[in-house]
């Protein structure tokens, strides 16, 4: 198996058993995320409650609760949306971070391909909800989600780059 952590903050972001397809000239892998619900599984073990003195209220209080899956699995933070301005401001900071871990060909790839990928999520700002890592490093890398027109599942961005992948 393999584990995507971020490279500044070392936090857990995906791994291999999400599927991820390459934009903006393999900048961004785009992961189809789903809505799953978590919790009161109710398991029927055969047993008679009445036989057993129980009745029916007797058990844990679960409650079923709706998670993105990828957002419960790697417990990604919601943070407060960006403005154009915000977002450019955090770009310019990721951007040199980034940098820092990079050599040869993947910096210079990176270099050429930042602009144009910033400018593609700058496009649809106002759809997208940002979220970082468990640990709520604001300088490490964002994870973007957003819904494509009439899916009813979220669709999340990373920048490949940003990440470094650890074998389990």
């Amino acid at each position: 198996m393999l584990l995507y952590t971020d490279k500044i903050s070392g936090d857990e972001m995906l791994s291999d058993s999400f599927p991820y397809k390459e934009l903006e000239n393999g900048l961004l892998w785009e992961v189809d995320g789903k809505w799953v619900v978590k919790g009161a599984v109710d398991v029927d073990i055969g047993a008679n409650p009445s036989a057993e003195g129980g009745g029916d209220d007797e058990g844990t209080d679960d409650q079923a609760v709706k998670v993105v899956d990828i957002v419960d699995t790697f417990r990604l933070q919601e943070q407060p949306p960006y403005d154009k301005k915000q977002f450019v401001a955090y770009m310019k900071g990721y951007i040199k971070s980034i940098s820092k871990t990079l050599e040869g060909e993947e910096l210079d790839c990176f270099m050429k391909n930042v602009q144009p990928a910033t400018k593609y999520l700058l496009g649809m700002i106002k759809e997208l909800q940002f979220f970082v890592g468990d640990s709520m490093n604001l300088e490490a890398g964002l994870v973007f989600a957003y819904y494509k027109e009439g899916a009813t599942d979220p669709t999340f961005l990373y920048f490949a780059h940003g990440l470094k992948e650890v074998k389990c």
